[in-house]
């Protein structure tokens, strides 16, 4: 039998993939569970925008962590019709014969356009809406390393909303600390020294424990704390 890869097990609650993705729970469940909605009289069922890798408790792969971080390119700048957005992934499935076309190495290149494109005609996208989609996503795609097969193999998160062109201090390595968030080039995960933060210890003392920047110690609490606890 051949052993199924790291990337597509079961590796994160919804809490934890919206906490590294800075999505909201509700939001991501809706994308990997699906939502009633409606009156009781006329209750109706939004089905999963992503497949998760578990459904019995619902748990998502570092696959699905992929396909969720690319979503939220649209979702944290626009007022986007989920069902909409799902027709386009299964126009991209189509296309692309993949499975998880939004963490496909192919959607960096013509994938986009062709997500845009259908997106687009679905949503009647102004040109300049159009573009500003396509920079979003390629931003967020930045984001993402791939390894010669084209499979997702790093992602760099987000610690701070509406800024694209942040450093890449914290990275997801599913191979290393079993997928949890890391400071980049240390293998230190950023729980650990958020714990370490909160029972008092400084940045300039943690940076030189660990030998790394401050600057990449206080992502590490961004990561884990809010803004206020970590100002």
């Amino acid at each position: 039998m051949k052993e199924q890869d790291v990337r597509e097990l079961s590796a994160y609650g919804v809490a934890e993939a919206a906490h590294y993705l800075l999505v909201p729970q509700a939001t991501l469940r809706s994308w990997v569970a699906g939502m009633s909605y409606g009156s009781d009289g006329e209750r109706r069922f939004f089905k999963p925008v992503i497949q998760p890798a578990a459904t019995s408790p619902v748990a998502l792969s570092f696959i699905n962590l992929i396909e969720a971080h690319v979503l939220a390119a649209i979702r944290r700048k626009y007022r986007v019709d989920m069902r909409a957005v799902r027709r386009a992934i299964d126009y991209l499935k189509k296309e692309s014969g993949s499975a998880h076309p939004l963490a496909d190495h192919k959607f960096e290149t013509n994938g986009v356009d062709l997500f845009v494109e259908r997106y687009g005609q679905l949503m009647s996208v102004s040109q300049g809406g159009q573009l500003a989609v396509r920079e979003l996503l390629q931003a967020h795609l930045r984001r993402i390393e791939w390894d010669t097969k084209g499979m997702p193999l790093r992602l760099y998160p987000f610690t701070r909303i509406g800024d694209v062109d942040q450093p890449k201090n914290i990275v997801i390595d599913p191979f290393i600390s079993f997928g949890r968030a890391v400071i980049t080039g240390t293998g230190v995960s950023t729980d650990i020294v958020a714990e370490r933060f909160k029972a008092g210890e400084s940045a300039d003392e943690l940076a030189k424990d660990y030998e790394c920047d401050r600057e990449k110690i206080e992502e590490a609490i961004r990561c884990e704390l809010s803004l206020a606890e970590a100002a």
